[in-house]
């Protein structure tokens, strides 16, 4: 399923022109401190997502290689891309329009998960990255 959506003040908008990824939760500390809790993403290929609106756009490389995309004004984190998967970019879940369609199906770096969260038993879950390729991310 395709999807779309947007920052909180829309100046930022997206669609995608290929089928969304089921959706992974992310728990590492990075993920936790950009977002305020644990990063849900779906993703596509790069070349399928179609930027509507991208003035308010910003990246944040917190690591050589490593880019965060949020809205610079109402502070929305909507994306994140690696050099190492340079054909892919993830797709934070919460900014998707709804309903979405999707499921989440994985945690990655419950190791680091916050002491306050629950992690979900049905999710298949990995301590760590372990591996994980672009479409896995």
């Amino acid at each position: 399923m395709a999807g779309s959506g947007r920052c909180d003040c829309g100046g930022v908008r997206y669609r995608t022109e290929a089928e969304l990824r089921p959706v992974l939760n992310c728990h590492c500390q990075r993920c936790r401190r950009i977002t305020g809790h644990f990063m849900a993403s779906s993703g596509c290929p790069m070349e399928a997502l179609v930027l509507d609106a991208e003035e308010t756009l910003r990246w944040y490389e917190p690591a050589p290689g490593v880019f965060y995309g949020f809205c610079g004004t109402c502070g929305s984190t909507l994306f994140w891309k690696a050099d190492g998967v340079p054909d892919w970019i993830s797709i934070c879940a919460g900014s998707l329009d709804q309903p979405s369609g999707l499921t989440t199906v994985a945690a990655w770096w419950t190791a680091e998960a916050a002491d306050y969260h629950r992690l979900d038993s049905s999710l298949t879950q990995h301590p760590y990255e372990s591996g994980a390729s672009g479409s896995d991310v």
